[in-house]
């Protein structure tokens, strides 16, 4: 008796301590088990207690009535699969008739109370289909991204959401993108992510940073044109929209549209093309967009306009080409002149983290999805990272990226410098690095975001 009395405070020693210092440790060992079990025990109870349950058919009740049976009970949505996963539980339910996809997200934050769980979102698989992603712990508090994660062309991984998936940054579905965050919000981190997932696969990375580069040339090894002032941004813009011509006449000389061709093979993009043709794609990072908008004199301002009129046509064009703009900033505003709101509708995907102001939110959001303007201004200061992710469709969730040092990133870079293609628009722009160094250990990376 007194072994197994010691056995079992040991186990409740180990569960408390797993919760509180690794808490994905104990979901895997401990939670997984009991949430299964809690979830299905309580299923039908809870559910009905949320209003998810619909009557019993009427033949139901006649034959109850006719053989002297008891009513039957109200019918809850019918489980399909519960899957365990690293960070919770899936739970794919079949609606009954009547139901809809949007009373199971209503019900969301009593269902996160009833199951007692940490978060519960909810998603249509398809018609008559809802899985519902219930996270047992804080996935964003210590942000550990799963050791293997579906990288493809012009796909990365960039961050973990809310719901414990992993967030990818799609160019193909989603060519252009905005990314705010007041200062030390953890937006220099999240393109730090970007870059070293870019870094490993055949693209070229532009960037300007008008901060002297002290935020993009440390990683000037992996970056095919850098600018460091907006005078050369300028520049740099339109030798963008001069490969961009030419790429498009590249594609025009390709098409070859007759009868014959398959409709496979006629080009409209650079990824139309034969392999051997195909241009490199690029990818434009503006680290800060407010120091290309702001001017203080005539010629600060026609320089001005040169540029926004280069990012507009970027925007607007550029994705057949291959061209894609992750544009950065602290403040995005109206305020910035003639020209922005007209940027600003062509970039599809929005990311906030902490802002400052709620104009800058309603810029990001206000156009898209207003209920992400509010959780954009509620992110606190102490939760470095945390930032809202939404598009074009409407939709948003929280996502915070893992922290990655500077000294992490420059090893990135280093190691895949040799994919650094040459483009000759852009061959005045490109960054004069000394010998490659050797690759640094860096330090433990923090729990924390920065």
């Amino acid at each position: 008796m007194t072994a197994f009395t010691v056995a079992l405070v040991l186990v409740v020693a180990a569960e408390g301590l797993l919760r509180w210092r690794r808490p994905a440790w104990y979901w895997l060992a401990f939670g997984v088990t009991l949430a299964a079990l809690r979830v299905l025990v309580r299923y039908r109870s809870v559910m009905d207690a949320c209003g998810l349950t619909v009557p019993p058919a009427r033949w139901r009740l006649s034959l109850a009535r006719a053989t002297n049976r008891p009513i039957p009970e109200p019918r809850p949505p019918r489980i399909r699969r519960l899957r365990p996963t690293r960070t919770g539980l899936v739970l794919r339910l079949k609606l009954r008739p009547g139901q809809d996809v949007f009373d199971i997200a209503a019900a969301s934050d009593r269902l996160r109370h009833s199951f007692s769980m940490f978060g519960v979102t909810s998603r249509e698989v398809r018609s008559g289909v809802v899985e519902v992603r219930m996270t047992g712990y804080d996935v964003l508090k210590r942000v550990q991204m799963p050791a293997e994660t579906e990288t493809r062309a012009m796909r990365v991984p960039v961050a973990l959401r809310e719901d414990g998936s992993v967030y990818y940054r799609d160019y193909h579905a989603i060519p252009h993108a905005l990314t705010l965050g007041a200062t030390e919000s953890g937006k220099s981190v999240y393109q730090r992510n970007l870059v070293a997932g870019l870094a490993p696969l055949d693209v070229a990375l532009v960037g300007i940073d008008c901060k002297q580069g002290v935020e993009l040339f440390p990683l000037a090894r992996r970056f095919s044109a850098l600018a460091d002032s907006p005078d050369t941004a300028a520049e740099l813009l339109d030798a963008l929209v001069a490969r961009m011509a030419d790429v498009y006449r590249l594609i025009r000389t390709q098409q070859c549209i007759t009868v014959d061709v398959p409709d496979a093979e006629i080009a409209a993009d650079i990824w139309d093309l034969p392999d051997e043709l195909r241009p490199t794609p690029v990818v434009v990072l503006v680290d800060e967009v407010a120091e290309l908008a702001l001017y203080a004199t005539k010629e600060e301002e026609k320089r001005r306009d040169r540029i926004i009129t280069a990012l507009v046509r970027l925007a607007q064009l550029g994705r057949a080409a291959g061209i894609y703009l992750e544009i950065c900033g602290q403040r995005f505003g109206s305020e910035l002149g003639k020209g922005i709101t007209m940027l600003r509708a062509q970039l599809t995907g929005r990311t906030a983290h902490r802002l400052n102001d709620e104009t800058s939110a309603n810029m990001a959001f206000g156009d898209i999805a207003p209920d992400a303007v509010l959780a954009a201004i509620q992110i606190p200061a102490e939760l470095r990272g945390l930032a809202i992710a939404g598009d074009a469709s409407g939709g948003w969730h929280r996502i915070r990226a893992p922290h990655t040092s500077l000294r992490q990133a420059v090893n990135l870079c280093n190691r895949y410098a040799d994919r650094t293609p040459d483009l000759p628009e852009l061959a005045s722009f490109r960054p004069t690095t000394g010998t490659a160094t050797e690759l640094v250990p860096s330090a433990k990376a923090s729990p924390a975001t920065a």
